[in-house]
């Protein structure tokens, strides 16, 4: 992929942001530094403290990546071999990668198609199809699995329908992890009130890469539980599996946040809620001209709804296209940049190809990798730079 710095409107452009809160992100950093304190110093505890109050959770846990994240809720929870997690094809790889590291395995349900989440239907009539009661456990009639979490995605900064699989896994004796990385401060309308995603489930896990909505200047991520237990348990995990030095209980990981990393995210944590918005004002722009356009059901098969509710906070803004592929070349040579989340889903790369799966297995999934292509969207766009991307999208479907 060429750098964003080639492209006249980028993917995203954080260099932008950056000059917005340079001075502020250069203090906090200094103050690490002065304290020479870089492992789980006073940096970590205070964006903890500072996560968990924005989020209402009781516990926010920092770890070095959203993948380990992931592993960890798994390890959290004892998942292992003999352990079946249900979850989606159409997603980032360590959704799926965190589950088969822990010797379990993935139990792949399509998504809706309008959305291209995890299909609350779909998990509701694998379960009725497969699921047995033993014991106590749940059990995979095929596979002989304990099916032990749904696993739903809040992909592309979008709510999944968080009621109904809510209702599903209580029905079945399920937990719920919910992969938070791509929508950080999205709400959901649960219990009559709305709620962060990633506090519905017994675990959220979140990723700070660079490019999300709150990211850092490198790798990092955060589990969060009302479960004090699990807040233990985690902090014990991300350090090597230690309560005490050099005393270890289990097998854990070294997967701590850095104390630099959580300087930054503490400065830009604060600047979240506008930055959503603006990605909100931004997606609702893009709504109203690709709608006078007349681009839907003429190329575009598919655009985001627009919202003002926060139930998708546009990570990334994804339209279904047609000819995507030279789509994303023409837009390339007019020097903006897009990018094709996700161009081959999970059930068909080579590394799980031991799931079983083949071409066919997961429609619409497989329709979405084919379509979807995610345009420029960050709060620094501006109308202008928007206006002509959707005029150049026009004229390759007017003119090709």
């Amino acid at each position: 992929m060429s750098s964003p710095a080639h492209f006249k409107i980028p993917l995203v452009d954080l260099r932008a942001q950056y000059g917005q809160i340079r001075d502020e992100v250069r203090h906090a950093l200094d103050e690490v530094n002065e304290s020479q304190q870089f492992i789980l110093g006073p940096a970590v505890m205070k964006f903890e403290q500072q996560m968990a109050a924005y989020l209402h959770c009781d516990q926010a846990v920092g770890v070095a990546s959203g993948s380990d994240a992931l592993l960890l809720a798994m390890m959290a929870l004892d998942i292992g071999p003999g352990d079946a997690v249900i979850t989606t094809p159409f997603t980032f790889f360590s959704t799926v990668s965190s589950i088969t590291r822990l010797g379990a395995r993935p139990l792949l349900v399509d998504i809706d198609a309008d959305s291209c989440l995890l299909s609350a239907a779909e998990v509701s009539r694998f379960l009725a199809e497969r699921a047995q009661a033993c014991n106590g456990q749940t059990v995979d009639a095929r596979t002989g699995l304990r099916i032990r979490a749904i696993l739903p995605v809040h992909l592309f900064g979008q709510c999944c329908p968080m009621v109904d699989l809510t209702s599903v896994a209580q029905d079945f004796n399920l937990e719920i992890i919910e992969d938070v990385a791509q929508a950080c401060g999205a709400r959901i309308r649960i219990d009559n009130e709305n709620r962060f995603a990633g506090t519905i489930g017994i675990l959220g896990c979140f990723s700070f890469f660079p490019s999300k909505n709150l990211g850092g200047f490198g790798d990092g991520g955060m589990v969060i539980s009302n479960d004090r237990g699990l807040g233990d348990r985690l902090r014990m995990l991300r350090m090597h599996g230690e309560r005490s030095k050099y005393h270890h209980e289990v097998t854990g990981i070294n997967s701590r946040l850095d104390s630099l990393q959580a300087a930054v995210l503490t400065v830009k944590q604060k600047y979240l809620e506008n930055w959503c918005e603006q990605r909100i004002h931004r997606a609702q722009t893009y709504y109203q001209l690709f709608s006078e356009a007349g681009l839907l059901g003429s190329g575009l098969t598919n655009i985001p709804a627009p919202v003002d509710d926060k139930s998708h906070v546009f990570n990334n803004y994804v339209i279904g296209a047609e000819r995507r592929d030279e789509l994303k070349q023409f837009l390339a040579d007019d020097g903006i940049q897009s990018e094709i989340y996700y161009p081959l889903p999970l059930h068909l790369q080579n590394c799980f190809a031991d799931l079983g799966h083949k071409k066919g297995d997961f429609p619409q999934s497989e329709l979405a990798a084919s379509r979807v292509l995610a345009l420029p969207l960050y709060p620094e766009l501006n109308a202008a730079q928007q206006a002509w991307v959707v005029e150049r999208i026009q004229s390759f479907y007017r003119d090709s």
